[in-house]
């Protein structure tokens, strides 16, 4: 029932609450801002694949838990990288802006990287995959809701600003939900995997989470826009990877093998990310500000 139900419209109802937060002028502010996009779009949408793809064989990780990794690389940022942009102090427009294109984007990139993840790693066990049938899904689960939200931001701005910060809380709360079912439904699968997985995982957020802020002052960009890219560039949205894992390779009960990746990562990525964040606010920041 929670996969197979709960977990699908759970994220629809994240992304949905996504959109109540989106008004027009945040895609108009980063096409105002085409190098700051390109830097974004580019680690988001083609460096982050390739350095899943590579760490995967660094790693070790086979067949389904390879193309679970990348089904997590290739999903889209959401709510959470947006409050972590906040807690770090970052450019929160910039990073709602962000969100919001890549999670159009990806309605097309992600099945296309998945299908080929499928092939390449899985050889003559993959399954059979439907890449614009897997697009479509896409579409009605992330894009359309993401839609709905910004119609009604737009249509009701009173109700949204009355319900968005509710809607925020109840999209958190449903990521956790979902991350501890998921690992609860396949708990030995987790325990079996997470020491070949974690390592991989850690490293792929450290990288990413590098590379964003790393690009972004290469690129000379203000300091909030260089912590809201390497926060965009380092944190997916786990609920998106177990959803697409179900889809692809759905079970009677419990999490799919594929989702397991995404369902190790939504714990992960806190405990790496969190103490980073402070880190960085306690002792880099202020220097930046000073300097």
């Amino acid at each position: 029932m929670i996969i197979d139900i709960i977990l699908p419209l759970s994220l629809v109802f994240i992304m949905f609450s996504l959109g109540l937060g989106l008004t027009k002028d945040d895609f108009k502010n980063v096409a105002k801002q085409p190098k700051v996009l390109a830097v974004g779009l580019i680690n988001q949408m083609v460096l982050l694949p390739l350095a899943a793809f590579g760490l995967i064989y660094l790693f070790g990780i086979t067949k389904e838990m390879a193309v679970g990794m990348m089904i997590l690389a290739c999903s889209p940022g959401g709510v959470t990288s947006n409050i972590i942009t906040k807690l770090a102090k970052g450019d929160t427009a910039l990073s709602i802006s962000y969100t919001a294109v890549v999670s159009v984007a990806s309605v097309f990139t992600l099945p296309i990287i998945t299908g080929f993840s499928i092939s390449h790693f899985m050889g003559a066990e993959a399954p059979p995959i439907n890449v614009l049938s897997l697009g479509i899904i896409m579409f009605i689960i992330t894009a359309v809701p993401v839609g709905i939200g910004l119609i009604v931001h737009h249509k009701a701005s009173d109700f949204t600003h009355r319900f968005e910060p509710k809607a925020s809380k109840i999209s958190a709360l449903l990521f956790v939900i979902i991350v501890i079912a998921a690992l609860t439904s396949e708990w030995d699968a987790f325990v079996n995997n997470v020491t070949a997985l974690g390592p991989g995982i850690v490293s792929l957020i450290i990288v990413m989470l590098l590379v964003g802020y790393g690009s972004a002052h290469l690129f000379k960009m203000t300091e909030g826009q260089s912590v809201s890219v390497a926060i965009a560039t380092g944190i997916q949205n786990a609920t998106v990877g177990i959803t697409v894992g179900n889809i692809i390779m759905p079970t009677s009960e419990g999490l799919s093998i594929l989702s397991l990746p995404s369902g190790v990562y939504g714990i992960l990525m806190y405990l790496v990310v969190l103490p980073i964040v402070f880190a960085y606010v306690k002792w880099i920041l202020p220097k930046t500000t000073t300097s």
